[in-house]
């Protein structure tokens, strides 16, 4: 009988070696390797591989399940589809386990739902249940962290869906490193993926995140499944966003929106609405521009406080908005336009704690500095987008027709875009569209208004 092969593998990086190192030489790190034992497989012949003609493949159609809200079907590509492997992740508390426990009280009208909870005890899910006003009996809860006992558990009751909470308590008792490391999460998720692709149930993982925000665990932990899922926030506004890093079964452009409530989190229908529900119309410093989050827009207020700074070097702040831009566009004002704003303090901030990233928000940014250094409102009907370069010009953005439509919709009644954009749209009937190429050309149409 052929003698069974031993290699070592380190528990947190994955090196594998022929033999025991005390120090692992990809990691640096010291007593991380563990043996593992190969079986040798005894040899059989090879069957040619089955190889087939792209013409010739016919498109399988996915069978969907809804997860109960129109926004959350639409980020998943129309539904979950069975077998798919789905992996949230997100800061903690900001609502992950309360989306899935919703997700499963819907699904539980199909069949029954396993819910598998490696940190909280089953009387602490039924607490959080009865804020949500859920109480299904078709809802199976299950406090384990061995991953065989929660793999004879979906084995034995095949319920219509699974989710794990969370994928870093879960072990394997093979493996001598502890929950949570690079191996045992490996292990864990590659045994579920096995086991529930071909029963065709849909699984859900929590996943938990780094203090970068990524999430913990090896990269091949989002390689292995289907669906990547951010759940998005500050903590302190009720908001939350969920959009998709990867999608398999669909596309990756989609963001649904979400309302914090006692009753858990509420589909937010016209988040642009919502977001501008509280703005005052007339404040100096306030300018609203449109961003796309995935395929859709949605309007934000952005505000700017320019302020006397007693202090030899005045303070730059920005929330919401990626500081280094913020940073620049200071910059290209006092260059471009000639503010002194050397001697003033200069704070930014997107209201309702989102965060912008799109580009799309310099000449909104910019308006809004200038409006509050003159200590003059912008016109409150006034939409405004547009990238900004060094040399004070204004680039065009992609999606523009999209954008401006959203602007109608609310009653915007002005537009300030980016005079590129004129050439590939067509302005909506109730909004007067105005184009410019750079920061002097802005102001003096929001100063003269000319062109209004």
């Amino acid at each position: 009988m052929p003698k069974e092969k031993v290699r070592y593998r380190c528990s947190l990086c994955g090196y594998e070696s022929e033999q025991w190192l005390g120090r692992c030489p990809n990691c640096d790190q010291f007593g991380t390797f563990e043996e593992l034992k190969i079986s040798p497989t005894a040899e059989r012949k090879r069957e040619p591989p089955q190889l087939a003609s792209l013409k010739q493949v016919e498109i399988a159609s996915a069978e969907r399940l809804s997860s109960g809200g129109e926004e959350m079907d639409r980020v998943l590509g129309g539904g979950i589809v069975k077998g798919a492997v789905i992996l949230l992740g997100g800061e903690p508390g900001i609502g992950k386990s309360t989306l899935l426990l919703q997700v499963a009280s819907k699904l539980c009208e199909r069949g029954n739902v396993l819910y598998v909870s490696g940190e909280e005890s089953p009387s602490q899910i039924k607490l959080r249940a009865s804020r949500l006003n859920i109480n299904e009996e078709r809802l199976l809860l299950l406090s384990e962290t061995d991953i065989n006992a929660i793999a004879d558990s979906i084995d034995l009751l095949k319920p219509i869906a699974v989710i794990v909470d969370s994928i870093q308590t879960v072990y394997h008792p093979d493996l001598q490193s502890p929950p949570g490391t690079v191996s045992q999460v490996r292990e864990c998720t590659f045994r579920l993926i096995n086991l529930v692709k071909p029963l065709g149930i849909p699984l859900f993982i929590v996943g938990h995140i780094t203090k970068e925000g990524t999430l913990a665990g090896p990269k091949t932990l989002e390689h292995m499944v289907d669906c990547v899922l951010y759940l998005e926030g500050d903590g302190v506004h009720p908001w939350r966003i969920l959009r998709a890093t990867k999608n398999r079964f669909g596309s990756t452009n989609e963001v649904a929106m979400f309302e914090m409530k006692e009753e858990g989190l509420v589909e937010v229908k016209n988040p642009s609405f919502e977001l501008l529900a509280e703005r005052d119309k007339h404040a100096v410093g306030s300018a609203v521009t449109a961003i796309m989050e995935g395929t859709r827009p949605l309007l934000h207020e952005v505000q700017a406080l320019v302020t006397y700074s007693p202090f030899p070097q005045p303070r730059r702040m920005a929330q919401g908005i990626d500081y280094n831009r913020f940073v620049i566009m200071v910059a290209v004002l006092e260059k471009k336009l000639g503010l002194k704003l050397y001697q003033q303090d200069v704070i930014v901030n997107v209201v309702g704690g989102i965060r912008i990233e799109e580009p799309a928000v310099d000449l909104a940014m910019a308006m809004a500095i200038l409006s509050s250094a003159k200590s003059q409102p912008l016109p409150p009907d006034l939409l405004i987008f547009g990238e900004v370069g060094l040399g004070g010009e204004i680039r065009s953005v992609p999606w523009a027709q999209s954008r401006l439509m959203e602007g109608e919709r609310l009653g915007f009644a002005k537009a300030l875009i980016p005079r590129h954009n004129l050439k590939k749209i067509t302005p909506p009937p109730n909004i007067k569209v105005v184009g410019v190429s750079n920061l002097k050309e802005a102001v003096a149409v929001i100063q003269g208004g000319e062109e209004w």
